[in-house]
């Protein structure tokens, strides 16, 4: 089959490897000039397999007040008149509950299982290189009111088999000995030695490059803008592209926030946001002893991780219009809190500041399956958790082209768009 994958971003690229690895002949279409440009670029670099529970949660409400009342918080909430905006924003706050949270959670662990054993398999079968360590992660705490919401978490994990470590602040400095010197006020942390670190931006160009010498069957179109989707009936036709129609078997959106606009030309309507998210990238210091494992600083939503000899530090989310441009005090404040929390990793001199879009749903769950339109599926939604669950993404959307080999997937909702 004849399969057209709009998006060449990690989920795209993910799609494009699964199917490809099914025999379909696939080409990928994409409005950069080369893969993983978007969001995929300079992301967190964590495959958190362990900490997959979504933002909405009953753990999130107490706090919003306190996020929006201040400007260096790690949320931060700028209104507009997009009804859009504020339909989102209605969703998230219903999903805001422990039911919810909990269901969500379990679906976001098996599919970030899958991903896990996917991910091992590809980098055991080929030599791709991406600054790829099995690091653990630990997640650490300075205020108690969240140190014993992410003990309960942990909990309800440990349920869904995710075994993770309590520990105290002198457990967490012995296990990441460049936290000494912070002046952060850690009272404890969660470790799990499961999660990854890597450079998805990286892993872009290296799977890419793999899925388009044999036994793959990969084509790109570069620099090609979607405009909209011609249909019939309830097929979709062709892409309606600048340089003539794309016409395929089968058609799969997986290109991030992008998505919402391409999937409206044929009536679509997905519940997906742009979220934004900051990050810096800077040299590792020639002196300093190294950051041996990925950490996360949960009260700041500030995530560390070591991809060779630089370091990324991402976090933050901004919910804004999409178009707004990037907010250099932003920038500033990831470099700050960065001094304050790993002084002697690196001298924060030479930085590469960042921002990408996350495609973000209400209920953190992804949007993968079909649609209205027999031959149109779609990959996207997956958040700040895009390289964790991306070749999970890609299973299941594969089983729901063919529903035959396997059930339509349970991440696929008929209530999550209209």
């Amino acid at each position: 089959m004849r399969i057209v994958v709009v998006g060449a971003g990690v989920v795209g690229l993910a799609t494009a490897y699964v199917l490809s690895r099914k025999g379909h002949a696939v080409t990928v279409v994409d409005q950069e000039d080369g893969v993983g440009k978007g969001a995929s670029f300079a992301n967190g670099a964590q495959l958190s397999y362990s900490y997959v529970a979504p933002l909405a949660s009953f753990h999130v409400l107490p706090n919003i007040p306190m996020w929006l009342s201040r400007r260096d918080s790690p949320l931060r909430f700028s209104p507009s008149l997009d009804p859009r905006l504020w339909r989102w924003s209605l969703q998230f706050l219903g999903s805001c509950t422990g039911k919810k949270s909990e269901r969500s959670t379990k679906r976001l662990s098996q599919l970030a299982n899958t991903s896990r054993a996917m991910l091992h398999e590809l980098i055991d079968q080929h030599a791709i290189s991406f600054d790829y360590k099995r690091t653990g992660k630990l997640v650490v705490y300075t205020r108690r009111k969240s140190f014993e919401d992410g003990i309960r978490t942990m909990l309800f994990q440990k349920k869904l088999g995710i075994e993770q470590k309590l520990m105290d602040a002198n457990a967490c400095f012995s296990k990441a000995p460049s936290l000494i010197g912070t002046k952060k006020n850690i009272l404890g942390g969660i470790y799990t030695d499961t999660d990854e670190t890597g450079d998805c931006y990286a892993f872009c160009k290296a799977l890419a490059e793999l899925i388009q010498t044999p036994p793959y069957n990969v084509h790109f179109e570069f620099r090609t803008t979607v405009g909209g989707l011609f249909k019939r009936k309830s097929q979709i036709t062709a892409l309606d592209v600048r340089g003539g129609p794309i016409e395929a078997d089968a058609y799969v959106l997986a290109s991030g926030v992008d998505t919402v606009r391409i999937a409206s030309t044929a009536g679509i309507r997905f519940p997906i946001y742009a979220l934004r998210g900051y990050s810096i990238t800077t040299p590792v210091s020639a002196n300093a002893k190294g950051l041996c494992l990925s950490i996360t600083d949960y009260d700041r939503k500030t995530v560390y991780a070591p991809l060779g000899d630089r370091l990324r530090v991402a976090g933050m989310i901004d919910i804004v219009r999409p178009t707004a441009p990037i907010d250099r005090q932003r920038i500033s404040q990831l470099v700050r809190q960065a001094q304050n929390f790993l002084p002697n990793i690196s001298e924060y001199r030479s930085i590469e500041p960042w921002f990408g879009q996350r495609p973000a749903t209400p209920t953190g769950l992804p949007i993968i399956g079909g649609t209205k339109f027999s031959n149109l599926f779609v990959n996207t939604g997956q958040g700040a958790l895009g390289f964790t669950l991306a070749l999970g993404s890609a299973w299941e959307l594969a089983k729901a082209m063919h529903p035959s080999a396997g059930s339509k997937s349970i991440y696929y909702e008929n209530e999550a768009y209209s």
